[in-house]
């Protein structure tokens, strides 16, 4: 796992590649998007960086959210019904559950499912390069 300041400085790195200037502005949404444990949306995004920097405009959070998956720096999932929503790349390769009753994220990884679908990728004459699973459940009652 890399930590907060690695996570920030690469999404700086990727700014600059970009040619996009490191503002105030952006600077308080890569600290945001460094520190979220959750799996927040761009209008999440804009406003806990405007509680940092009043500034931060939501067109600012768009363009710059966009140049940092370009950058391969943030991961955009558009998870069923819902809007996008971002996470950093830093955390090793995870799965998701979305609870359809309250919407919340958890991630989790398993070796068995990974064992299991370069499993069955061999079998058809395949490699995994790379997947994105989604379980949609419901809590048990």
């Amino acid at each position: 796992m890399t930590s907060e300041s690695e996570t920030t400085e690469k999404m700086t790195a990727a700014l600059r590649k970009a040619g996009i200037r490191v503002t105030r502005q952006r600077i308080a949404l890569l600290g945001v998007l460094a520190e979220a444990t959750d799996h927040p949306d761009a209008v999440e995004l804009h406003e806990r960086a405007k509680a940092i920097e009043p500034s931060v405009s939501l067109a600012t959070v768009y363009r710059t959210l966009s140049v940092l998956e370009e950058g391969g720096v943030v991961h955009r999932h558009a998870f069923e019904g819902g809007g996008a929503r971002f996470e950093t790349t830093h955390e090793e390769h995870h799965d998701h559950i979305l609870d359809v009753d309250t919407g919340e994220v958890i991630e989790f990884q398993s070796d068995k499912i990974e064992q299991l679908q370069d499993e069955i990728a061999r079998e058809l004459g395949y490699e995994v390069v790379h997947h994105r699973l989604e379980l949609y459940c419901r809590k048990k009652t």
